[in-house]
């Protein structure tokens, strides 16, 4: 059995202060999940529910298990990458009451699962999910708890993708809403947040410059889209890979080069995949590369870059910086893999994931979605949901509200128009 976070640490007092230190930052800097806060702990919304929670354990995460605690939920929580838990963090939340965490930095996989299965002993009736291994978790191997679990959120693009075929399958239970998908969460978190994080946990990681590179973004997604405008303000030169056409032709029209990538292979001094996909670098494109070159993946899972094909080519592999192994080719050429291939905004040594302020939009849309759940969790049959606008919204107008932004409002003469199809020329 997997024990909480706090009877595996050598110095838990000090892990506790430290994290604790950490989440206070974050918090400052996070007006929505505030006023949520308040409204929670004055109507205590969750009380009675449990919450099963597989997420990235770090500052701004804790917040959110926090506040949900803080309604009245019994909170459990794990990682969701085995890379980007702050052991810290994990256990002032473990400190926190209402909240139980098993989560832990550098776990292998079995003990990964282990601590999944440690958050599903608590039963939960609502689940919030980043990738989905929650989900899938239950559904392969406790089936018997879902008659009692309301529904669900899911964090991220991977997770939806899988979430929504699993749903086409006709295998998804219980209703899970696509945080991802909202527009508070994707135009915001996915662009400016992974486009930010990713380039800055890169630069911290390796100590080089951004400025006069060429940054092969594969996958111009909303996650592809901010990496290669953020590359690009901070002059860098960028090449575009995709499969849509509709994207690659996006790509082309905002100005960058879009290229195969066995041609962008030759040309890249850093590559960073986007697409949530496997084998995206694969051994053919390790073979043109230039000597140098750094290969990080900002997608979810670590199957975008083919590391097998890459040790297989590698007569020699060391580590050549903390957060960097140096992959050296019979030829001399070196190719350096962030991250081990994982998320490299939250996996890296010296990561901290996206900005506090992106999350906290974020993680506002989660804990409204969870009060949803709560309140009208029956008008939801199982399989994949939208947020509701008003929702999304509703986390928008406290945004806004607290950066001092007035903005105006419709006339009823303008939403009678706008709802009518009788106006013509």
């Amino acid at each position: 059995m997997t024990a909480p976070i706090s009877e595996r640490l050598a110095d838990v007092e000090q892990a506790r202060e430290s994290g604790r230190r950490k989440m206070d930052w974050a918090a400052q800097h996070m007006p929505i999940c505030d006023a949520l806060a308040s409204e929670f702990e004055a109507e205590q919304p969750f009380e009675g529910e449990r919450i099963g929670m597989a997420m990235h354990v770090e500052a701004k995460t804790a917040i959110l298990a926090e506040i949900l605690a803080a309604g009245g939920a019994e909170v459990a929580i794990t990682g969701c990458n085995p890379l980007s838990t702050h052991d810290d963090v994990s256990a002032a939340l473990d400190a926190v009451d209402g909240v139980t965490s098993y989560a832990e930095r550098g776990v292998d996989d079995e003990a990964y699962y282990a601590a999944i299965e440690a958050v599903i002993d608590h039963e939960p009736t609502i689940t919030v999910d980043d990738g989905m291994d929650l989900v899938a978790a239950i559904h392969e191997d406790y089936p018997e708890l879902i008659d009692t679990i309301v529904g669900g959120a899911e964090e991220t693009t991977t997770g939806v993708h899988r979430l929504r075929a699993m749903d086409e399958d006709g295998q998804l239970d219980y209703p899970v809403f696509a945080v991802n998908d909202t527009p508070m969460k994707r135009l915001f978190d996915n662009v400016h947040g992974t486009g930010e994080s990713s380039l800055a946990s890169i630069a911290m990681t390796t100590n080089l410059s951004w400025a006069g590179k060429t940054v092969v973004v594969a996958g111009y997604g909303h996650c592809g889209k901010g990496v290669a405008k953020k590359a690009s303000g901070q002059n860098a030169d960028v090449v575009v890979t995709e499969v849509e056409p509709r994207r690659a032709l996006e790509a082309h029209m905002e100005g960058y080069d879009v290229l195969p990538m066995a041609e962008a292979a030759a040309e890249g001094d850093v590559f960073i995949t986007t697409t949530g996909n496997r084998d995206v670098i694969v051994e053919e494109h390790f073979e043109r590369m230039q000597d140098g070159v750094l290969l990080a993946n900002a997608g979810h899972f670590d199957v975008e870059i083919d590391l097998d094909a890459l040790s297989d080519l590698a007569v020699d592999s060391y580590e050549a910086r903390d957060g960097v192994q140096a992959y050296e080719m019979a030829d001399g050429r070196r190719l350096n893999v962030l991250a081990e291939g994982r998320l490299v905004n939250l996996a890296t040594p010296i990561a901290l994931g996206h900005p506090v302020e992106v999350m906290d939009q974020s993680f506002g849309i989660q804990a409204v979605v969870v009060r949803e759940l709560v309140e009208n969790g029956d008008a939801y049959e199982a399989g994949v949901h939208d947020v509701p606008d008003r929702l999304d919204k509703e986390v928008a107008e406290i945004k806004l509200d607290a950066e001092g932004v007035e903005f105006d409002g419709l006339t009823e003469t303008q939403a009678e128009y706008m709802d009518s199809w009788q106006h013509g020329t």
